[in-house]
């Protein structure tokens, strides 16, 4: 009998395919404002009429949202007729968090952006194998700096700050700390944070010139301005100033040609004594784990970038004489857990 149940062993590929249309749920769900509509209970139909959409198929859809964790559902008695009821439907805190355009943590942008890349790498792939990496658009400085003020904003707000601030917050250094680096720091909302967080930490947020500029800006408005500074430049050739207690490194070697001698101007940067927290994706050596991270970041390897396997940070480290160096694996970040590594210059 058992024998009967077993899943068929085409079953995760055909849900593989089936992926496409929770991603098309979403995106119709964002497009169409029904998560803004759904700020109390409603049913189908009142929810069709108010949109002016067919009720019919804004019921299945509401199913399928539902279904995705997406919804809350709950019954109500039917006024039309007696000892019946409707199906009704509401936000789950998740939606309301990251799903609402008015939550301080919209994702919705950012979403739509992760979600259109992977679209476009995977048309991309194929070619890839065939010929090998494929020419990237000109202006990649433009795009980081539209990225910076619109989706890597919406992301460090969303997630990126919140693990920040939970790791570092961990660390013996960060309660003694008065000098941080957020290298590649992007819109700067992470040295922000970390800076609110403890009144005596100054800082620098390090990247592309186009992309400090958007830092610079929020760093300001944020009245901050005495204590954070930017520097722009290149991360393969250029200076990241020096005198750093903590420096925080996240997703960002991945995109240097030469990831060792970074980590050695990193190293030089540092205080004795100071720590360089990084946290990268790793691939783990487990098929479901190496999956795990490959489904995002196999675009990347195609592009010639580099995504190391579980442990290479840390002899990395190891290697170039950090000491007491530690690492565990972080699910807080909402592509693939990332490898956490800290790693401290001697005193």
């Amino acid at each position: 009998m058992n024998d009967t149940l077993r899943a068929h062993p085409l079953q995760a590929y055909w849900r593989l395919a089936a992926a496409a249309v929770q991603t098309e749920a979403l995106s119709a769900a964002l497009a169409l404002g029904v998560f803004e509509a759904l700020r109390g209970l409603a049913t189908p139909d009142e929810l069709a009429a108010e949109l002016g959409l067919n009720a019919r198929n804004t019921a299945h859809l509401l199913e399928l949202l539902w279904g995705m964790g997406l919804l809350e559902r709950a019954a109500r008695p039917a006024l039309d007729r007696i000892g019946g009821a409707e199906r009704t439907y509401g936000l789950t805190e998740t939606t309301r968090t990251y799903f609402l355009a008015s939550s301080p943590s919209w994702a919705g942008d950012t979403w739509h952006y992760r979600a259109a890349r992977l679209r476009q790498a995977a048309g991309l792939l194929e070619a890839q194998v065939r010929q090998g990496p494929q020419a990237e658009r000109e202006d990649a400085a433009g795009q980081w700096s539209t990225a910076a003020r619109r989706q890597l904003a919406q992301d460090q707000r969303a997630a990126t700050v919140p693990a920040a601030v939970e790791i570092v917050s961990r660390l013996p250094e960060f309660a003694a700390a008065t000098r941080l680096l957020d290298l590649g720091g992007g819109p700067g909302w992470v040295a922000i944070e970390l800076a609110r967080q403890r009144d005596g930490l100054a800082g620098v947020v390090f990247d592309l010139p186009e992309v400090a500029a958007v830092a610079a800006e929020n760093i300001a408005a944020a009245g901050l301005a005495d204590r954070l500074s930017v520097i722009g430049g290149d991360l393969a050739v250029d200076g990241v100033g020096d005198g750093y207690d903590l420096v925080w490194c996240s997703s960002v070697l991945h995109f240097v040609p030469d990831a060792e001698a970074v980590l050695r101007r990193i190293m030089a940067a540092l205080r004795p004594g100071g720590a360089l927290v990084c946290a990268h994706a790793e691939i783990g050596d487990e098929p479901d784990a190496a999956a795990e991270v490959l489904q995002f970041y196999l675009p990347m390897l195609m592009q010639g970038r580099h995504v190391g396997h579980r442990g290479d940070m840390a002899a990395t480290l190891r290697r170039l004489g950090f000491g007491r160096i530690d690492g565990f694996a972080c699910a807080l970040f909402p592509l693939a857990p990332l490898q956490v590594v800290v790693g401290r210059k001697e005193a």
